[in-house]
């Protein structure tokens, strides 16, 4: 489903990439483990066309993401590190925008918007307006509009960060219920995080 081969990627002088290869399987649910500043987030960034790789290649479902990045995307849900979410807008507000320009409309984004705010835990917050909620709320909101779509793939990066253990328990609970449905990419430095929710773990350096 992902294929990432050999790619390499610098910022001026610094090497944040290094020949890194890897593959995930459909329906696989894959931990991307390493410490801070391994190169987590840039590798995501290069699998969902928000990066360009110095060299290498990846493809997804087959499709280059140089070549073809609007198809790319159209199969991609992605929760970055820090979630792109307008404090002033309601919950509903904005997953409704996000639907909207991610070509949903009608019953079809109803429908979507009714799962996720289920399944994300967001019924009581649904009216609130983002900037109200508590960090736990904003990650699941965040994580409400990669799932909009219904995309094939999910890249999370660093899902948990910043939760309490409560909410750290919710957000696998979720992951886990998406197995065989999704193909995910979660990223973490905590080992903790993906042992209980991930079928294979890559470990970056």
């Amino acid at each position: 489903m992902i294929e990432v081969r050999g790619i390499t990627k610098s910022f001026g002088t610094m090497r944040a990439l290094d020949d890194v290869s890897f593959r995930l399987d459909r329906g696989e649910i894959l931990g991307f483990l390493g410490p801070n500043g391994a190169g987590k987030s840039t590798t995501m960034k290069i699998i969902t066309t928000f990066l360009a790789a110095d060299s290498g290649t990846v493809t997804v479902g087959g499709i280059d993401v140089l070549e073809q990045p609007l198809a790319v995307r159209s199969r991609i849900g992605y929760l970055p590190e820090n979630v792109p979410l307008y404090l002033d807008m309601s919950v509903h507000e904005y997953l409704t925008f996000v639907g909207r320009a991610r070509g949903l409309a009608g019953a079809r984004l109803d429908e979507r918007l009714d799962w996720c705010v289920e399944a994300c835990g967001l019924v009581t917050e649904y009216k609130k307006n983002i900037g109200e909620l508590s960090k736990g709320y904003r990650q699941r909101t965040g994580l409400a509009q990669a799932l909009i779509l219904d995309p094939d793939i999910l890249i999370l990066d660093e899902p948990t960060s910043g939760l309490d253990p409560l909410q750290i328990m919710g957000i696998r609970e979720l992951i886990k219920s998406l197995a065989g449905q999704k193909t995910i990419i979660f990223s973490t430095h905590i080992l903790q995080e993906v042992s209980p929710v991930t079928d294979r773990v890559v470990i970056i350096n």
